[in-house]
């Protein structure tokens, strides 16, 4: 088993509703949620003029494959309705997005999933649920624990 964190997010629809439904989908998938941060209310990213996002992480153990993974968060954001098409804007309005920010400490670099999340360190809300669960956790590429990163990048 590994142990994984994953980052939920949602914008659209019973935001609060949609991350525990998320959460109720992974488990019922095999991932074992160990450990979740709080509801904490963002504003967007990327696309400015869309509603807030709520986010969280979780922490979690997983016996699948890192790609495994990926198709079953993929199969669960469409199951609720997260709508994947091509004339949809990247980082948009979304009623679910589920991130693989850590898989233990391995480093990926596949056309189709980066690990560790390619911009996390970038992110206030990604950080700070992270954080919240994880502050000792070190990002496999940067070295540096995530409570750290949070700190230097509430710094700029």
């Amino acid at each position: 088993m590994t142990t994984v964190y994953l980052g939920i997010g949602s914008n659209l629809g019973n935001r609060e509703k949609n991350c525990a439904r998320a959460i109720s989908l992974l488990e019922n998938s095999g991932i074992r949620v160990q450990k979740r941060s709080e509801l904490m209310e963002t504003e967007p990213w990327g696309v400015e003029d869309q509603p807030k996002f709520i986010n969280m992480a979780v922490r979690a153990e997983t016996g699948l494959e890192p790609l495994e993974l990926l198709s079953v968060i993929k199969n669960i954001e469409q199951e609720m309705g997260r709508n994947l098409q091509k004339n949809i804007p990247r980082w948009g309005p979304r009623v679910i997005d589920i991130d693989i920010l850590l898989y233990g400490d391995l480093v990926l670099d596949l056309p189709e999933l980066k690990i560790p999340h390619p911009l996390m360190h970038e992110r206030a809300f990604v950080l700070e649920p992270l954080a919240e669960i994880a502050p000792d956790v070190l990002h496999p590429v940067l070295g540096t624990e995530i409570s750290e990163i949070l700190r230097n990048l509430n710094e700029l």
